[in-house]
C-alpha cells in the first residue's frame, strides 16, 4: 500500500511541478485504471497485456480532456477554483463509475499467478513484489526524464517561469499535457496493479487520492524522493498501526498524521523548497 500511495504522490507531484495544479482527481485515475482493464479483460476478452495498455491509454485520453477543457480555461483564475473544480470532477467520475460498474469491488488477476512466495520462511505474494518494482522503476524513470531530458528541462522552466519559458519557444500548453499524461500513466497503472491486491469500487477513487496527497505532504511537497519516502512511511505506520487500533481507522491514523505534519513541520521530512512561480 505504500508503493500505491507513493505512486499517486508522484503523480501529484508530476503536475503540480509543471503546472502548479493541485490534481484532487489523481486518486480517479487509480480507480478508472483498474475499472477500464477490468472491463476490456472481463467483458471484451482481450488478453490482460493488451486490457492494460489500453486502460493506460484511456485514461491517459481522461486526462488530457480534463485539462484542456475544464481546467485551461481557469489555470490563471485562483488556485481555490482549480482545486475546487478537480474536487468536482473527482467526485463526477465517483458516480459515473457507480453507474457503469455497480458499487461493489472489482479484481484482477494477479500479473503473474496467486501463488505465493517464501522469502526466508515468510509468505509473500508476488503482485506486492510487483508493486513494489513498479513504484521503483517510475521512481527512476521520472528521475531520468528530469534529469537527463529535453522534456523534463522545459518542465522544470515551465514550473519556474511559464512567461519566460514561453519568450524561449516551450509550447507550456503541451508541456502541461504531458505532465498530465505522465500523472495519468502512473495512476492508471497504480490502479491496475493493486486491482489484484484489493478490490476496487467506486469509492477507491477519493481514499487512494486523499492518502496519495497525505503522502505528498509528509514527504516533502513538489519532491519526486519526498513522495516516494512519504508514501513508504504512510503505509508503513497504517500497517503498524492495526495493531493497536481496527484496520478501518486506518484514513483516520493518516489524516490526524496530515494534521501533525502541517502543524509541527509543514515542508515534510525532506523539506524539499517548493519553487514560486512568480519568482
Amino acid at each position: 500500500m505504500g508503493s500505491i500511495y507513493s505512486l499517486i504522490a508522484l503523480g501529484y507531484v508530476t503536475i503540480y511541478r509543471t503546472s502548479r495544479i493541485v490534481n484532487m482527481a489523481q486518486g480517479s485515475f487509480v480507480m478508472l485504471g483498474g475499472f477500464i482493464c477490468f472491463s476490456l479483460l472481463s467483458e471484451v476478452g482481450l488478453p490482460f497485456w493488451a486490457a492494460g495498455l489500453l486502460g493506460i491509454i484511456s485514461v491517459a485520453v481522461i486526462a488530457i480532456g480534463m485539462y484542456r477543457f475544464v481546467l485551461a480555461p481557469i489555470v490563471k483564475v485562483s488556485l481555490v477554483a482549480m482545486i475546487l473544480c478537480t474536487v468536482g470532477l473527482s467526485i463526477l467520475f465517483e458516480n459515473l463509475a457507480l453507474l457503469r460498474w455497480g458499487g461493489f469491488g472489482k479484481m484482477l488477476p494477479g500479473f503473474t499467478g496467486e501463488k505465493s512466495l517464501f522469502l526466508g520462511g515468510v509468505s509473500v505474494a508476488p503482485q506486492s513484489l510487483w508493486i513494489v518494482g513498479i513504484m521503483i522503476v517510475v521512481f527512476v524513470a521520472l528521475y531520468w526524464l528530469n534529469s537527463h531530458t529535453k522534456i523534463g528541462r522545459r518542465m522544470t522552466a515551465t514550473a519556474t517561469n511559464p512567461s519566460a519559458a514561453s519568450l524561449c519557444g516551450v509550447s507550456t500548453g503541451r508541456i502541461v499535457i504531458v505532465a498530465f499524461v505522465i500523472s495519468a500513466t502512473i495512476g492508471a497503472l497504480g490502479g491496475i496493479s493493486i486491482a489484484s491486491v484489493v478490490p476496487v469500487s467506486f469509492t477507491s477513487g477519493g481514499v487512494f487520492g486523499l492518502n496519495g496527497f497525505v503522502a505528498a505532504i509528509l514527504g516533502g511537497w513538489g519532491s519526486s524522493g519526498g513522495a516516494v519516502l512519504g508514501g513508504l512511511s504512510l503505509g508503513l505506520i497504517q500497517s503498524l498501526a492495526t495493531g493497536v487500533v481496527p484496520a478501518g481507522y486506518q484514513d483516520a491514523i493518516a489524516f490526524a498524521l496530515f494534521i501533525l505534519v502541517l502543524y509541527f513541520r509543514p515542508q515534510g521530512i525532506l523539506g524539499a523548497p517548493v519553487v514560486d512561480a512568480q519568482s
